[in-house]
């Protein structure tokens, strides 16, 4: 990762990627969306999907429809609880995601798809 984004960006990013891929290997979503606050929100702005608010919804809507490629995160920048992250899949493809952070746990999350 690279930016020089400020100390603990990276590592709460690179967990974040890390709990994602396992989740994307052993299709825990359950223990992923344990990650996020029980009152955050994961939003898809580009496509034509509602939002998931809640731990709960989260983790329903990734057991619905699965990822089936990991990430790696290639930039991280950084302001205050937010990071902006620049990724690739593995099976090829980019996007963007943004989260806020909330102490330890993500509190919002968008994802962009390039």
């Amino acid at each position: 990762m690279r930016d020089d984004p400020p100390p603990g960006a990276v590592d709460r990013v690179s967990a974040h990627v890390e709990a994602f891929n396992a989740a994307v290997s052993d299709g825990d979503w359950a223990d992923f969306a344990r990650r996020f606050t029980v009152d955050a929100v994961m939003r898809f702005p580009q496509l034509p999907v509602p939002d998931a608010v809640g731990r709960e919804a989260i983790a329903a809507a990734y057991s619905r429809q699965p990822p089936t490629d990991t990430m790696i995160a290639a930039t991280v920048r950084s302001v205050g609880d937010r990071d902006e992250v620049d990724f690739t899949w593995s099976a090829g493809g980019a996007g963007t995601m943004l989260l806020t952070w909330a102490g330890e746990q993500v509190h919002a999350l968008d994802i962009r798809f390039a």
